[in-house]
């Protein structure tokens, strides 16, 4: 089964572009080398994935052609424990400490301009 169609199917990207795109960017890594979207996965293949923030570190358990609900695309790997500890120390350092910003949306009022001239000393 092709990597990209796999990241699909596994549910780790909402579509199969997206997949593909993340592949040629060098965000997923088959057992620690960057392929191309057209490789062949196996099972027992370990694949590094970046989606967003997040970072995954999966075995290939499982093949499927089509895509299932969740609780069945989760059949298809298995997450190393290290990566499952890693992701839940980065959760608690984004809870603990939020990007600066994050609160605000949208362009900035009036007021908040003018306070931004002020702290850039303007």
């Amino acid at each position: 089964m092709r990597l990209d169609k796999w990241l699909w199917v596994a549910r780790f990207f909402k579509t199969r572009s997206l997949a593909s795109a993340a592949v040629e960017g060098g965000k997923v890594r088959l057992n620690g080398l960057a392929v191309k979207p057209a490789r062949e996965v196996k099972l027992g293949d370990e694949l590094q994935i970046r989606a967003g923030e997040q970072v995954w570190t999966v075995v290939v358990e499982g093949l499927h052609e089509q895509r299932r609900p969740a609780p069945e695309a989760r059949l298809l790997y298995r997450e190393t424990p290290e990566s499952r500890q890693e992701r839940k120390r980065q959760a608690e350092l984004r809870r603990l400490s939020p990007v600066p910003g994050a609160d605000h949306k949208g362009r900035p009022t009036k007021r908040d301009r003018r306070q931004l001239n002020v702290f850039r000393g303007g």
